[in-house]
């Protein structure tokens, strides 16, 4: 057949040789080129329906990737030749065989109207390629029947489609791995990639859902405009970003080098990660509220500043923690938050949301960015604390991280994170990036809690140990300067700050001295012992060594390596066993306050009780009480630290540090002194008459704590939470003291935790002369210094006794 339209001849328009001309024109880029060439295609696909002589009631349609006009060099063209009548033998070949023997792959069909939609009725992906078909060719009206039939369909069935969707999403997550962490992506197919920008189009599509917008279509250009690059400097139709190929690359797309490079598809792919997260959340909470027959769903939106519904279509909200309750499974903002008055209110939302096993709502995190001021600096104790929660959560940390690096808040709050924020590793051994390495670390470590007495420093120092690798030189001796800059920004004191200094300095020395040096040399062990000083460092330097190292991936850790530091960390220790042991812990003397409170509890014989708020420098116009030191004067007398803890409890304050001593102010028998600092539950400050009051109904039996608190639990609506370490209960070698015997109790904190120990105590019949509390994050690590009935230290067989005690109260918890 002839024509004497130019666009019928392939040699003419379309030709191989008219596609190199655009390919290799310097001034398109990026869409530019994108859109050129989708055009030529179009034209000379056009022109071949023409000169096939294709009848009426027929249309040339473009589906898929080429149906959305994001033509890469390499792309496949995807083409529907629909007809409605019969079509004349050998009339799809004609338009074929030109597109073959130009070299460029075609994915072709003939179909009706009827076949497509069944066909996408039974295929997924058929479907979702319909979802984008462009007119090409012929008759207009059929594309557009068909395209508003296809999306008709899919609307009707989106709650039985979505689920298969995500399952197909997640499946190839699986394959494909996160294409922000790959040293050679699959910029296609990979987590985070561009066939996640479909399946978000399709989502959208529904109205049901839609992606959160923002930088979603700066990602997509970046993909797209590596991928074109690949395509042209590998001159094949492959998706995986070599390590050979992206030196090539970077310099096709002007970029300085390849691990720019990197990092701008990772940052790019995260953005894109970020967004199918919160989108299939919200499809997920759509679906479960139609599933609902009361409550009425609504279309979401993102970022939306209407206030939340109330009455009885309103979604159920739950306390977490002060400012934050939760919803719909997320963490979001109670109503009465002021992010503009609370600078440590996003820390706070991120732990309580780790802590329960949820992730922080996308308005939530948004407002939070935009609305919450800095940190004043040195930090509150409050934020130090709900970082370290927020660590110690292992896994659950991980989506919140996210969320809040999503949205600047951890770059913000930790400036150096930004240097090793998507920062390859060209190692085979990392198997992530700079920073997610460290929170991974993290995740590692906080299973690694109950190995040390500071879990607060070693969470911390995780985080923090490879920032030096955004610097030039040793990345260990880099980090131990950067460390000390943060960790005084954090308003840890020197001691602490020059431990974090120490544990980033040394995280590698471990494992170098136990693979380097011969463990049998009594000079090695005095090396580590001469690095790290104390029992105390060891401890925290071996945890972090096992965490860095699994972190890093399966080639950095074996049972070979860990039974190498496992050597060398019992020699050092051993070694500083050696040296004299340190001086006991000695209670500053009682204030007046405290004395006169003692006096009065002696006199009188019922407790003496002093209350006063105890608040952290806030920003101005900001900052509630964030504790309360409470100062109790008890006679004393069997089970009265289970006692008023129970109490403490039931009021829903929670011990954040606790101080116990015996004193005989008036010499008419010993009173205990309590000197405690104790957490409001959302911000309420206890009743000083009230507490009082039930602290002497518990002591003379009126009030059962221990029922109470069942009662109270029972009520609690049950939410998940984090699976954290067991709790360990040991007894302290017999240096620890003389007087007494040292039981240590580490612990994940929860409500009743000190009432649960004190009972367990009470019930194994010994007293306690000395009890020392602090609660790091949300983990508790306390002391109790014990005695039998007599006054004397236990046993070792009793003291182990009593040390089981403890430990099936608070496993059976």
């Amino acid at each position: 057949m002839t024509s004497t339209d130019p666009a019928a001849d392939p040699a003419e328009h379309g030709h191989p040789a008219e596609r190199a001309r655009l390919l290799a024109d310097p001034a398109l880029t990026g869409p530019e080129r994108r859109t050129a060439l989708a055009r030529l295609t179009d034209d000379w696909l056009a022109g071949l329906y023409r000169a096939a002589g294709a009848p009426a009631r027929t249309a040339l349609v473009a589906v898929g990737g080429y149906g959305r006009g994001e033509l890469s060099p390499r792309s496949d063209l995807d083409v529907l030749l629909l007809h409605e009548g019969p079509l004349a033998e050998g009339l799809a070949e004609r338009i074929w065989y030109p597109v073959w023997d130009s070299g460029v792959a075609l994915d072709h069909a003939v179909r009706t109207p009827g076949e497509a939609r069944k066909v996408a009725a039974e295929d997924l992906k058929a479907q979702l390629g319909l979802l984008d078909a462009r007119h090409l060719a012929g008759d207009e009206r059929l594309t557009a029947d068909l395209r508003s039939a296809v999306l008709g369909d899919w609307r009707a069935t989106a709650a039985e489609r979505l689920p298969e969707l995500h399952a197909l999403v997640r499946a190839r997550a699986e394959r494909h791995g996160e294409l922000s962490f790959l040293l050679e992506p699959d910029l296609k197919e990979a987590r985070g990639g561009l066939r996640d920008l479909v399946a978000l189009n399709a989502v959208a599509a529904t109205w049901l859902a839609d992606a959160p917008r923002d930088g979603l279509a700066e990602a997509a250009r970046t993909l797209a405009d590596v991928r074109d690059a690949l395509h042209l400097t590998t001159g094949r139709a492959t998706e995986r970003l070599g390590l050979h190929d992206q030196d090539q690359v970077a310099e096709r797309l002007g970029v300085l080098d390849a691990d720019t490079l990197l990092r701008q598809v990772y940052r790019a792919a995260r953005t894109v990660a970020y967004a199918s997260d919160v989108t299939w959340r919200s499809v997920e909470r759509v679906l479960a509220a139609r599933s609902r027959p009361v409550r009425r769903a609504s279309r979401f939106s993102f970022g939306s500043s209407r206030r939340a519904p109330v009455g009885p279509d309103a979604p159920e909200r739950r306390p977490l923690a002060e400012g934050v309750v939760e919803q719909d499974g997320e963490a979001v903002l109670a109503q009465a938050a002021r992010p503009a008055a609370d600078p440590v209110l996003p820390l706070r939302a991120a732990a309580a949301a780790a802590q329960a096993g949820l992730t922080v709502g996308y308005a939530t995190v948004r407002r939070l960015a935009a609305e919450t001021g800095p940190l004043p600096v040195p930090w509150p104790d409050e934020a130090r604390e709900q970082l370290v929660t927020l660590l110690g959560a292992g896994e659950a940390c991980l989506p919140v991280w996210e969320a809040l690096e999503a949205e600047g808040l951890i770059s913000r709050m930790l400036p150096d994170w930004e240097r090793v924020r998507c920062r390859p590793q060209r190692n085979a051994v990392h198997r992530w990036t700079v920073d997610r390495h460290l929170i991974e670390t993290a995740v590692k470590a906080a299973a690694m809690t109950r190995r040390t007495a500071r879990p607060d420093l070693l969470l911390v120092a995780a985080l923090l140990h490879d920032l030096g690798k955004g610097w030039p030189g040793d990345h260990s001796e880099a980090g131990e300067v950067i460390v000390r800059d943060v960790a005084v920004r954090m308003g840890f004191d020197k001691p602490d700050t020059d431990t974090l200094a120490l544990l980033v300095r040394h995280h590698l020395t471990l494992v170098d001295t136990a693979t380097r040096r011969d463990p049998d040399d009594p000079a090695t062990a005095d090396l580590i012992a001469g690095i790290v000083g104390s029992q105390a460092h060891l401890e925290l330097l071996h945890a972090l060594t096992e965490a860095d190292a699994t972190a890093t991936g399966p080639a950095a850790w074996s049972s070979w390596r860990a039974s190498l530091v496992e050597t060398l960390v019992g020699r050092t220790a051993a070694r500083l066993a050696g040296d004299a042991p340190p001086p006991a812990a000695v209670d500053a003397d009682p204030t007046a306050d405290q004395e006169r409170l003692a006096v009065e509890a002696a006199r009188t014989g019922a407790p003496a009780l002093a209350l006063s708020a105890h608040a952290e420098p806030a920003e101005p116009g900001g900052g509630e009480p964030m504790g309360v030191e409470l100062t109790l004067a008890i006679p004393d007398r069997p089970g009265l630290l289970g006692t008023v803890a129970g109490v403490l409890a039931v009021h829903r304050l929670t011990v954040r540090q606790a101080g116990l001593r015996e004193l005989d102010p008036v010499g008419a028998g010993p009173v205990l002194l309590l000197s405690w600092t104790v957490a409001a539950a959302y911000g309420d400050l206890p009743d000083a008459a009230r507490l009082r009051a039930d602290l002497r109904r518990a002591l003379d039996g009126s009030l059962d704590v221990a029922r109470k608190l069942a009662e109270r639990d029972a009520a609690a609506p049950r939410r998940r939470g984090i699976s954290t370490p067991p709790p360990v209960v040991t007894v302290a070698p017999g240096t620890a003291s003389r007087s007494a015997t040292v039981l240590e109790v580490r612990a994940h904190d929860a409500p009743g935790l000190l009432h649960r120990i004190g009972r367990a105590l009470d019930g194994a019949g010994v007293r306690v002369r000395t009890a020392h509390v602090s609660t790091l994050g949300a983990e508790a690590v306390d002391a109790f210094y014990l005695t039998s009935p007599d006054g004397r230290p236990l046993d070792r067989a009793r003291a182990e006794e009593v040390a089981g005690a403890v430990r099936t109260a608070l496993e059976a918890g």
